[in-house]
C-alpha cells in the first residue's frame, strides 16, 4: 500500500493464481479510500446529478445515526425514571430526526425494491458485485437498477 494526494493505493490480484509463485499475473491498483459511488461516477457509469443524490443520501443516513452500534456506547447514564431503573427511549436531537425523516423519505419515494439498491452501495459501501451477490441478481443488473433509484431519490432531494 502506498499513499498518494490523500489516496490510500494497494495492489489487488485479477483473476486466478497464473504463476508459480501463487500470485496472480494480473493485478490492479485501487483507492481503498473511494466510495463505490466516487468508482461509478469516476467511470462515467453515473452522472452528477446521481451521485449528489446518493451523496446526500448517505449523509443523511450518517447524521441520523442510523448505522448499528459496533462498540459500548460511553453516553452518560440515563437517570432512573422511578423504580423501573433507567429510560429505553433514545434522545435524538432535531438534527438527527430531521436526517432520518429525510432519509425515510428519499427511500419510500424511491419505491419499493430500490431500497436495498440503495442501502447496500450508498449507505454500507459495498461494491456492485457483492451487492448484486447478496441480492441474487445477475452481473450488471445491479448498475442499471441503482441508477433507477438514484434518479429517483434526486427528485426528492430537488436536485
Amino acid at each position: 500500500m502506498s499513499v498518494e494526494n490523500g489516496r490510500l493505493l494497494e495492489e489487488r490480484a485479477i483473476g486466478g493464481e497464473d504463476r508459480r509463485d501463487g500470485r496472480s499475473s494480473r493485478s490492479v491498483r485501487i483507492n481503498a479510500l473511494e466510495s463505490p459511488l466516487g468508482w461509478l461516477v469516476s467511470r462515467g457509469y453515473l452522472t452528477r446529478r446521481q451521485f449528489d443524490a446518493g451523496e446526500r443520501l448517505r449523509e443523511d443516513w450518517e447524521r441520523a445515526q442510523l448505522a448499528p452500534r459496533v462498540t459500548m456506547a460511553w453516553d452518560a447514564t440515563p437517570v432512573a425514571r422511578g423504580h423501573s431503573g433507567s429510560t429505553s427511549a433514545v434522545d435524538l436531537n432535531g438534527a438527527q430526526l430531521d436526517a432520518k425523516r429525510r432519509f425515510h423519505g428519499a427511500v419510500d419515494h424511491a419505491g419499493p425494491g430500490l431500497a436495498d439498491i440503495l442501502w447496500r452501495i450508498v449507505c454500507a459501501g459495498e461494491g456492485m458485485r457483492d451487492a448484486e451477490t447478496a441480492l441474487g441478481w445477475p452481473a450488471r443488473a445491479g448498475k442499471l437498477v441503482l441508477t433507477f433509484a438514484l434518479d429517483r431519490i434526486a427528485d426528492f432531494y430537488r436536485i
